[in-house]
């Protein structure tokens, strides 16, 4: 699993940071990537990456700031462009579905794959047999959500020369053990999963909030994340100023991640006032409340791993 930064600039592209999108690649062998908010050029910033855009199956919005979803209406055109796309979910606020109905229907667009459109309400948005994704109200100058991406847990490997001393044969039996299932030898002796496999393999968690102020939403997104994604709009001691325009501080995003119990933290949007030197800076003085502090720059891919494991293989070698 592996988290792309394709824009990570506030407000408006600047020559180092392009404005608000992220891709989730899911690992092998489902080999999909989510994306989250589309910023103008996120379709642009994709091609300077191996993700392919057919490959992507789910968008989520965050808000309807332009910064954030100026992007969607060209990426959703070009993706009829790539063979073998096939339905897409998206995600949003409120107005997402209207947005992008006068937008196409301005411009004489016409996709030629399924778009669902989902518009958010509190808890599960999105289940499947590998994840289910929260969306929470986050607390911003218009209404402005955040996700919560939890991977189900999986069952550990299978210890097959073990299963063999213990008389297991070959077939079905050796299967239903691999998915957690105890079972009935032919002889009448009963071999238990768990004397075959080794623990389950906890699932992951990534936290992907939108622009907010400091709120009490955040805790319930962010509890125990393997990776926080948090805005970062001003330096610590713009806390006034932050509040003024509905974001955040390193500070404050530094001490979300704390309470919350996360693992890492990546700070993103910042504003055009900060450049490249400043970055060293912004990530000190966030590590003085959270350790595990990094700041997000444009085309960064991180790696979210479980503990004890390498990164999942390549999709796109």
């Amino acid at each position: 699993m592996e988290l792309t930064f394709l824009g990570t600039g506030a407000g408006r592209p600047s020559r180092q940071r392009n404005v608000t999108s992220m891709a989730l690649t899911l690992p092998p062998p489902r080999c999909s990537a989510w994306l989250f908010d589309c910023g103008e050029a996120t379709q642009h910033q994709l091609m300077r990456t191996p993700i392919k855009m057919s490959r992507i199956e789910a968008v989520f919005i965050t808000h309807l700031h332009g910064d954030h979803v100026n992007g969607l209406p060209g990426l959703l055109s070009s993706r009829s462009y790539h063979p073998g796309a096939g339905p897409l979910r998206l995600f949003g606020p409120a107005g997402i579905k209207a947005y992008l109905e006068a937008v196409f229907s301005a411009t004489y667009s016409h996709l030629d794959y399924e778009l669902i459109v989902t518009e958010l309400a509190e808890g599960v948005i999105y289940e499947d047999d590998d994840y289910s994704v929260e969306a929470y109200p986050l607390q911003h100058r218009v209404p402005c959500w955040g996700y919560r991406v939890t991977e189900k847990d999986r069952p550990g490997a299978l210890d097959a020369e073990k299963a063999r001393s213990l008389g297991v044969p070959f077939g079905p039996l050796l299967g239903q053990l691999k998915n957690g299932r105890d079972v009935r030898l032919p002889d009448g002796r009963f071999v238990r999963s768990t004397d075959v496999t080794a623990p389950d393999r906890k699932g992951r968690i990534i936290s992907i909030l939108g622009d907010t102020v400091p709120c009490g939403t955040i805790a319930r997104l962010a509890a125990d994340a393997d990776l926080l994604v948090h805005e970062a709009t001003f330096q610590g001691d713009m806390a006034e100023k932050a509040a003024a325009y509905g974001h955040s501080t390193t500070l404050q995003a530094a001490e979300a991640a704390r309470m919350a119990g996360a693992k890492r933290l990546y700070m993103t949007h910042f504003s055009s006032r900060y450049r490249e030197e400043d970055m060293d800076r912004l990530v000190a003085e966030a590590r003085t409340l959270f350790p595990e502090a990094y700041a997000g720059s444009d085309l960064l891919s991180v790696a979210v791993t479980r503990p004890g494991e390498q990164p999942d293989g390549s999709c796109w070698a």
